[in-house]
């Protein structure tokens, strides 16, 4: 072979591993994105054949725009609980029309952070009815009450806000020709603290991060992706949800990534390096298992996008680290339960919130 052949040849190779490598490089730092699969010809209803090109596109307009809103199920009323709430009592002289009781609802329902709750007493059934305007007429109340919320995640109820809360009492009860009975603003004040105090240790939520390992992800490939997990877009940019078998309650686990990616102009060109997956403990009940599936969530996912499960600190999680956090995870569950707040239950949804 002739000196020049051979220089020739070294440059082919040369220019050839350089393309190779731009092309390498180019492909991971393209964002993976979600894929349209079309039925087979042997799959497809024979009434469904002209529309399969239709079908594509509205698939890829699907991927493209994953997060349209998604309608959420009615939540439940909450209930005036004396084990959250401070109670203020309504003596009426006779029962009064709900018409009349309604009329005179304060707009503003809340004290502060804290949310009040108001209820009447059916004179027919004999069983408290939640206040709200929108409700069906009809029924007569023989007593009514107001209970406000002591502790949430905003902290205990201050005497600030307890003064908020017996002016909207004292005018909704002038209001109805009622005479309140408020309990005492130190024994409230006390109280709160107290529970706030047992409430920060057992306000548990669970989080880990799921990280690429060079080759980052597109919006449209997560959602792709997290839908094979059961997840769904929760209706916010950058949030999908695992709804609960419960209907009302709420989501059994969250994805949440960058919002701004979500709403790029073109969520397949956006670029995401990072996933949390979040389980908020208190909200969902134990027998629903979801530490179960907070880990099952996340391993499979980890594997789906071929991501790194890390902590806070970025340090990895292993099945080790998940054996200590169903351990103690087993003491919050048995606390709550000791003082009639068991997790995912009414009284526990309010007060961690």
């Amino acid at each position: 072979m002739s000196l020049t052949l051979a220089l020739v040849l070294v440059a082919v190779v040369v220019v050839a591993a350089m393309v190779a490598h731009s092309v390498w490089s180019a492909r991971r730092a393209t964002p993976k994105r979600a894929t349209v699969v079309l039925p087979t010809p042997e799959r497809v209803d024979p009434s469904l054949l002209h529309s399969a090109h239709g079908a594509a596109d509205a698939a890829a307009a699907a991927a493209a725009e994953p997060f349209a809103p998604e309608p959420r199920a009615p939540r439940r009323a909450p209930r005036v609980d004396a084990l959250i709430d401070a109670i203020a009592t309504l003596t009426l002289e006779a029962p009064v029309s709900a018409e009349h009781v309604l009329a005179h609802l304060p707009t503003q329902r809340r004290a502060g952070s804290k949310p009040m709750h108001f209820e009447g007493l059916n004179a027919d059934s004999g069983e408290w009815e939640q206040l709200a305007d929108g409700q069906r007429h009809g029924q007569r109340y023989g007593e009514l009450q107001v209970g406000v919320q002591m502790a949430n995640r905003s902290g205990a109820l201050n005497e600030i806000e307890y003064s908020e809360f017996v002016q909207l009492v004292q005018g909704f009860a002038e209001g109805v020709a009622a005479m309140a009975d408020l309990p005492d603003m130190l024994d409230v004040v006390a109280r709160a603290r107290e529970l706030d105090n047992f409430a920060s240790p057992n306000d548990v939520q669970l989080t880990v991060q799921l990280r690429d390992q060079g080759v980052a992800w597109s919006p449209g490939y997560v959602q792709q992706v997290a839908a094979r997990h059961g997840f769904v877009p929760a209706g916010v940019a950058g949030r999908l949800v695992l709804p609960a078998a419960e209907e009302g309650a709420p989501p059994l686990l969250v994805i949440s990534f960058d919002p701004q990616a979500a709403l790029a102009d073109d969520p397949n060109q956006a670029v995401l390096r990072e996933l949390t997956l979040s389980l908020d403990v208190p909200q969902s009940a134990e027998a629903a298992e979801p530490f179960a599936a907070w880990q099952e969530a996340a391993r499979g996912l980890a594997a789906d996008v071929e991501g790194t499960l890390v902590d806070d600190d970025g340090k990895p999680i292993t099945l080790h680290h998940f054996a200590t956090i169903a351990g103690e995870l087993k003491t919050i569950y048995t606390t709550l339960e000791a003082r009639d707040m068991a997790a995912g239950s009414a009284v526990a949804r309010r007060l961690f919130s």
